[in-house]
């Protein structure tokens, strides 16, 4: 897509496909203004279009039949999303519509747009940057409040803001270290070489910062997969409804009610979760049955938390054994359930677990099993100044950008040659560069605008 020819003309529509009380179509390039001048008539004679100014008129077919009574509204080149001179006719929300006008501007000879086509032309533009242009689809795909505060913190220039600084402070010390290359008779002083290395350890430290809000922002940002787990008959179905607030799994005293995954989501402090209810867990001879659990062990390899649940009024049974082994190594929770009820004392190796009782028939303990899944993974939807990094693509270059720094630090401790040194830091800001586009590949351009929808 980054190699296609950008002085086109695009177009797509930019409201979701489907019926609706308002439908948007976005024309983006030089011809933008010609279309409209082509196709729009306004009750009032128009010889200029003013910029960013609404005008109410109809869009006419080539033989000059109407299409749809519309708004249209231009905004001129370099005040526009893309750079670019932008249009956007605001027309009735109905598919047939929408089709009409993007055939009519296409037959005009306009081109549809990628996806993420307009995003990318406002980064090349230079009125994004990479790591801005990324929050655009953050913010449209947000799932919880939180997540959308981080996303918007984001393309506001939180993190740019923060990369841009540490590459601005690597840069000079670059301009140090090169200068000894050009000018080799002189060496770098100790006082120099004092003051480079505490300033690249100050440097990697606001990387570190930075590396350690991620758990906390990609839980925000992509959510969990939560697990629910056991044997048969231990209340796994009725804890799925008693967090949801409704009864969305059949629950009977027949163990093996559920044979599939049952999947739904729902909100908890600000942590959009995926609840898998699955099949009981035993040694069966039933086909049906061994599939349900196959299955259940294929989703705790996945999965992010595991709700463990056991029978707290009975004792426990290899069964629970046979499940509890399809957990080992996730990140898990003893949910004792039927705490209404008098609960036996644990054995091992159920006591290794952190136990929450509760009872999904009264409801009691929930808010502690909520309470307990919130703290494991994020302090409660409060965005902190160090919580920036969500993006997996962000992490992996900020971790390389500390590698190379930290080669910098042993290689200055260890040699005083400016041309290791200055490698070292070039390396460093190659990959800070990847974060707000200014070295990312073009292959690496395509996956990320990829990703959006079309007309964004």
């Amino acid at each position: 897509m980054i190699s296609d020819n950008s002085e086109q003309t695009i177009v797509a529509p930019a409201t979701a496909v489907g019926e609706g009380g308002i439908g948007i179509v976005r024309v983006s390039g030089t011809s933008a203004e010609a279309m409209l001048q082509r196709f729009f008539r306004s009750p009032g004679a128009v010889d200029q279009f003013e910029s960013h100014r609404l005008y109410y008129g109809h869009i006419f077919d080539p033989d000059g039949a109407p299409i749809d009574e519309v708004m249209a509204v231009i905004m001129r080149a370099p005040r526009s999303y893309t750079g670019e001179d932008v249009v956007e006719v605001h027309c009735h929300g109905g598919p047939l519509i929408i089709r009409r006008i993007l055939d009519l501007f296409i037959e005009a000879g306009l081109r549809l747009a990628h996806p993420g086509e307009f995003t990318l032309r406002a980064f090349l533009n230079g009125r994004l940057d990479l790591t801005r242009a990324e929050a655009v689809i953050d913010v449209i795909r947000s799932r919880s409040e939180a997540a959308g505060q981080l996303a918007l913190r984001q393309m506001d220039g939180a993190l740019s803001r923060v990369v841009y600084s540490l590459r601005d402070r690597l840069v000079e010390h670059l301009a140090l270290v090169e200068a000894h290359i050009d000018f080799p008779e002189e060496d770098i002083s100790p006082p120099t070489i004092a003051r480079l290395a505490e300033d690249v350890d100050a440097v990697s430290s606001e990387i570190d910062r930075l590396l350690a809000g991620f758990d906390s922002c990609r839980v925000l940002r992509e959510g969990l997969n939560v697990l629910i787990l056991g044997r048969p008959n231990v209340g796994k179905s009725s804890l799925l409804n008693a967090l949801l607030g409704e009864s969305r799994a059949i629950v009977t005293d027949i163990p093996g009610t559920t044979r599939d995954t049952v999947e739904e989501s729902l909100e908890i402090a600000g942590i959009p979760l995926r609840l898998i209810d699955t099949a009981g867990v035993h040694d069966t001879s039933d086909l049906v049955e061994a599939e349900g659990v196959r299955r259940a062990g294929l989703r705790a390899e996945t999965a992010d938390l595991v709700l463990f649940v056991i029978d707290g009024s009975q004792p426990v049974c290899d069964d629970d054994l046979l499940a509890l082994e399809m957990a080992k190594d996730k990140r898990c929770l003893l949910v004792v359930n039927k705490s209404d009820r008098e609960t036996l004392e644990l054995t091992p190796p159920f006591t290794d677990l952190e136990a929450v009782p509760l009872s999904a028939k009264t409801g009691s303990g929930l808010d502690g099993l909520k309470e307990k899944i919130s703290t494991l993974f994020f302090s409660g939807g409060e965005i902190s100044e160090s919580t920036l990094v969500s993006d997996r693509r962000h992490r992996e270059a900020l971790l390389r950008a500390n590698e190379a720094l930290t080669r910098f630090r042993e290689a200055i401790s260890a040699t005083h040659d400016p041309e290791f040194l200055a490698l070292d830091l070039k390396e460093a800001l190659q990959a800070l560069g990847e974060i707000t586009g200014e070295t990312t590949p073009d292959d690496i351009l395509d996956k990320i605008f990829s990703r959006f929808c079309i007309g964004k």
